[in-house]
């Protein structure tokens, strides 16, 4: 990426593709640059002698000096020719403008491989193609067809979508200033990852913005997204989180998932805070960039009126802030400065009669709390509050203070003035409560992260060679799926299994009983039959003179439901007490952005019905295992609640972990289910196994 700096700094930038016609891409690009550039533009087009004054050149060749930037606007059947003739003539940074590529015909797919072969052949950062184009406001570059450019400030911002960043701009043009704004496009060279990468190391860039709709390079993303946002705040928009597909899922674990669940894990992961709408992305970075990181999750309200107030503390109820306890001392001083009417508890009701100095004092107060970790200041239209001296008021106090303050002004037209009097002074100003509470969550999601410790996962003692040679066995067949027969693979990686094995025939059943103690557990062994309980295929607490005559059984209700089911026998299989813990479930479903997506939750027949699990991508550390059990609802249960004795969770913790290495070291797991995986006082068993093997990739 050595021409990065290059690209949003370049002193020389040719529009290869320009024009002078009304309407036309090339057109725009050569205005847009041409309005606050500080460097030259040097359009391209052998077609045209001069372009708003500009000598216009029939090829690079032609221009006289050397470029830094070539911004790419010609057909696309074009551009192969125009990307190699930029490399031959030095240029490292190119954007390339022109769609018609992967995202169009099979045609565009091809052209998009060249474009790839080309910026390895001659070491080129390529953006796009099919992009919107990059903006950097440090030399006034606006190398885009958006229909204006960006402030100055300190937010860098990356977008899959080049409509979004003309709505944004527009949007955040009184609020927000930006540093760099880069189109992705295609991403058939730069992706994300390499403006997130960079943009971290930048001191200049305070926040991060991305809008992203799929992360090709899932791993690599958190991975440089949790060394950046120890520094620098990432907010990330997702779209196009689909369910699609999961009803094909053949596993527990497949069908819960979805895009959705294990994006919104990835970016957790990579540090990301999550936006679920443009008003939030724009929200949480004005708030991001102005206001200092809370000491605390402590909040403070000061209202002038009970029914904000109210509906601004149950908004908190539901978010990771609390409600703050004043101290004494808080509660004498204000009892001293407020009419006895007023309410001194938190939300503090300064009432009606409130003006811009009773505001003042009262929220010095809350301010001075040490426990208080930022303030809400709320204010709805009266007769005697100035809205513009509050502005003035509220501005002072938080110059006197390091603690997050935003307001909410209540109103219309009447509170223009004193929001742009607060916006000045770094005081976000919002509408809508639940606004103002959502975006000090972040605030303080984000002091959080940056103290987050990551630790690198475990590496247990396994045996590899034997793993392998069981999903090999999926290779000898015409099914892609594993079954209770290859429990032996969770026994390679140290997980715990029951004492049995799988019988061929009755006899053999009988002998397999008779090395276990009490009765056994009887299951149908065939990869075509994937709920084995839905059919009859489980049976439980068979007593030893009955496992003959229950193995024929099991045979028959198999076949019953499915006639040309391929059957390799029945598991015998030690009974395991659930009713003496908890059954729980750790599963797998390989994303195509993010790759192995494990799943922990509560197990059994009924996981679909009450979907309580969480999710991570692994591999992962024994605090993030650790953390996904604390995390479902039902994790009480895990820790003895209501006379139930807790489960042993660092058996639990370490399960997690092996699965996790499990499915890292072998790719071709599609899917894994270990369901249930029954969690005891001392220790773990895991009871039931399914696994979906890519054979293509073993």
């Amino acid at each position: 990426m050595s021409g990065l700096e290059t690209l949003f700094t370049p002193s020389r930038v040719a529009v290869i593709g320009a024009s002078d016609s009304e309407g036309s891409v090339g057109r725009v690009l050569v205005e847009n640059l041409t309005d606050d550039f500080d460097g030259d533009v040097v359009p391209v087009n052998p077609d045209h002698d001069t372009i708003f004054g500009h000598e216009c050149y029939a090829d690079l060749g032609a221009v006289p000096a050397s470029i830094d930037v070539a911004v790419v606007a010609t057909p696309p059947e074009a551009v192969i020719d125009t990307v190699q003739e930029a490399g031959e003539n030095g240029i490292e940074a190119i954007v390339v403008i022109t769609s018609g590529f992967a995202e169009a015909e099979s045609d565009g797919a091809t052209r998009q491989e060249q474009l790839q072969e080309l910026a390895e052949e001659y070491d080129l950062d390529v953006v796009g193609p099919n992009c919107l184009g990059v903006i950097s406001t440090r030399t006034g570059l606006n190398a885009t067809f958006a229909p204006k450019s960006a402030s100055p400030g300190p937010v860098s911002f990356m977008s899959q979508s080049g409509a979004l960043i003309s709505g944004i701009l527009d949007r955040a043009a009184d609020g927000i200033g930006f540093k760099d704004i880069v189109s992705l496009g295609n991403e058939a060279v730069l992706t994300g990852v390499d403006f997130l990468e960079v943009w971290g190391d930048d001191p200049e860039t305070d926040v991060v913005l991305a809008y992203l709709e799929d992360i090709e390079h899932g791993r690599e993303f958190i991975d440089v997204g949790r060394d950046v946002t120890r520094d620098t705040p990432l907010v990330v928009l997702q779209s196009g989180q689909s369910q699609a597909g999961t009803e094909a899922a053949s596993s527990h674990t497949g069908a819960l998932s979805g895009s959705a669940a294990i994006s919104r894990a990835g970016l957790d992961q990579a540090g990301a805070i999550r936006a679920e709408d443009m008003e939030e992305l724009i929200d949480f970075t004005r708030v991001l960039v102005d206001q200092p990181v809370a000491g605390s999750n402590e909040v403070g309200i000061v209202t002038n009126a009970g029914g904000p107030g109210v509906l601004t503390a149950d908004v908190i109820d539901e978010s990771r802030l609390s409600l703050a306890s004043f101290a004494d001392d808080t509660r004498s001083m204000l009892g001293d400065s407020l009419p006895h009417e007023a309410d001194i508890e938190n939300p503090i009701d300064v009432l009606g009669t409130a003006d811009a100095e009773r505001f003042r004092d009262v929220l010095g107060t809350v301010l001075d709390d040490p426990a208080v970790g930022a303030v809400i200041l709320i204010a709805c239209p009266t007769g005697v509050l100035d809205f513009d001296a509050l502005a003035t008021a509220v501005a002072d106090r938080y110059a006197d203070h390091d603690k997050p303050l935003v307001t909410c002004l209540v109103g219309g037209r009447s509170t223009d003035s004193a929001g742009q009097t607060l916006a000045e002074n770094g005081i976000p100003n919002y509408f809508d409560p639940a606004r103002a509470v959502r975006s000090l969550d972040a605030l303080v999601r984000s002091g959080e992260i940056r103290q987050r410790e990551y630790h690198s996962p475990a590496e247990f003692a396994v045996d590899e060679e034997r793993a392998r040679s069981i999903l090999a066995e999926a290779t000898q067949r015409d099914s892609d799926h594993l079954d209770v027969d290859a429990m032996e693979l969770l026994d390679a990686y140290g997980i715990p299994v029951p004492d049995g094995g799988v019988a061929e025939d009755p006899n053999e059943a009988v002998e397999l009983a008779q090395g276990i103690d009490g009765p056994v557990v009887m299951k149908v062994v065939s990869p075509d039959i994937v709920h084995k309980s839905d059919v009859g295929g489980v049976t439980i607490g068979v007593e030893i003179d009955d496992v003959a005559s229950e193995f024929e059984d099991i045979l028959t209700r198999a076949q019953e439901h499915q006639s040309d089911a391929t059957v390799l026998g029945v598991l015998v299989q030690e009974t395991i007490d659930s009713e003496a813990g908890q059954e729980t479930i750790i599963g797998m479903d390989r994303d195509p952005q993010f790759g192995p997506a494990l799943l922990f939750g509560f197990g059994g027949l009924y996981v679909q019905v009450f979907e309580d699990t969480t999710f991570r991508v692994a591999p992962v550390s024994e605090q993030e295992a650790r953390r996904m059990t604390k995390e479902i609802e039902t994790a009480p249960l895990l820790r003895g609640e209501r006379d139930r004795e807790a489960v042993d969770i660092d058996a639990l913790v370490e399960t997690i972990q092996r699965v996790s290495q499990l499915v890292t070291d072998f790719p071709a797991i599609a899917e894994l289910d270990i369901n249930p995986l029954v969690a005891l006082p001392d220790g773990v068993c895991a009871v039931d196994l399914g696994v979906t093997v890519d054979t293509d990739t073993l």
